[in-house]
């Protein structure tokens, strides 16, 4: 199991930047020069969810345009104070997936680990904004029972570090956690969920690169842009150490209302990413959360703009349009059929799905 390393008493430069974050909408607002009407539902927006947003991340915003795709995946809105049928606080099934604490087993040979409720970003559609991190945090005892969990497992191949975000904890910590979980005979994949090398390429250092170089666990890590504008010169050369460290780099986006709803968007996005080394993976509709219906897009026009991006784009640069079922054995591909936008489960072999 786990054996606690001393960690470092002095914070590392990205330690520093990620506390640095604007948490204040008075001064995002301020920063961008935006209209101060905005603040008042910034503010009661931000009680539900608070804004938490690095600095370098607001430096690629564009000053006086509150319809920046950048901007609007975090500024807080009054939007995200009414309820909409359908949204809910558990919108993918986590809670009912959540064996022991803060590990999901939702798919066959695979199990997430939450690993913390710390994000370097807040971004307002978050799926797990409403997550019951304090009651599920499987770092409370060294990860212990989730580890317990995978080695009594023999099926269980991959493990995937999620969270919040896993790179918002030290390295100290995180190496501890792969140590133990290359330890387990029959895990053989290591798989990392972040948005951070992002929103914060100066998280991408020695330490990191050390214990997530692969050794015995081949190594992928799936990072998550919307939009081209976000893959700027210090984000492309913390995805160039990470492929030069031997990571598999994929990308998963959220379709949103607002932010990368053209087609053009996401051609862009796609040529931005395999130039920076980074194939496209998933381009993920919407989950139904509480407070971000205001980002929907319909299951129909997703369709169309997906099929669009497929005839303009070559088929390695096409992510596929999926949205996550609750109780699903995958994810369930998304197909615009009639007005109604029906969901279409395709009978797809394990092997071919995540």
């Amino acid at each position: 199991m786990i054996t606690r390393s001393p960690e470092s008493r002095q914070a590392a430069p990205w330690q520093r930047l990620q506390s640095a974050a604007i948490t204040d909408p008075a001064v995002l607002i301020g920063r961008l020069g935006l209209d101060p009407g905005l603040l008042p539902a910034a503010r009661r927006a931000a009680r539900q969810f608070g804004l938490r947003v690095p600095e370098g991340y607001v430096a690629r915003m564009r000053p006086g345009d509150p319809d920046d795709p950048l901007l609007r995946q975090v500024l807080p809105l009054d939007a995200e104070c009414r309820d909409a049928p359908g949204f809910t606080d558990d919108p993918v099934g986590d809670h009912e997936a959540m064996k022991v604490p803060g590990l999901l087993h939702k798919y066959a040979g695979r199990v997430l680990l939450v690993t913390t409720g710390a994000c370097a970003v807040h971004c307002r559609y978050c799926f797990r904004r409403h997550f019951p991190y304090a009651d599920a945090n499987p770092a409370r005892a060294q990860w212990r029972p989730a580890l317990e969990y995978v080695a009594a497992h023999s099926d269980i191949s991959e493990v995937i570090l999620s969270g919040g975000d896993p790179l918002s904890l030290s390295d100290e910590r995180l190496a501890d956690l792969v140590r133990a979980l290359a330890d387990i005979p029959h895990v053989r994949r290591l798989r990392v969920h972040s948005r951070t090398p992002v929103v914060l390429p100066e998280r991408v250092d020695d330490p990191l690169l050390a214990w997530l170089r692969p050794g015995r666990l081949a190594t992928a890590m799936v990072i998550h842009a919307n939009h081209a504008r976000e893959i700027h010169g210090p984000v492309r050369a913390a995805l160039a150490r990470l492929r030069n460290a031997g990571v598999q780099l994929l990308n998963q986006s959220v379709l949103l209302r607002g932010v990368n709803d053209r087609v053009e968007d996401l051609v862009d996005l796609s040529g931005v990413l395999f130039e920076a080394g980074v194939l496209p993976y998933y381009l993920h509709q919407l989950d139904p959360v509480r407070g971000a219906a205001h980002f929907r897009v319909s299951d129909e026009r997703a369709a169309r703009i997906h099929r669009k991006l497929s005839a303009m784009t070559p088929g390695y640069l096409v992510p596929r349009l999926v949205r996550e079922v609750p109780g699903a054995d995958s994810k369930t591909p998304v197909t615009g059929n009639g007005a109604a936008g029906r969901i279409t489960s395709l009978n797809i072999r394990r092997a071919d799905v995540e």
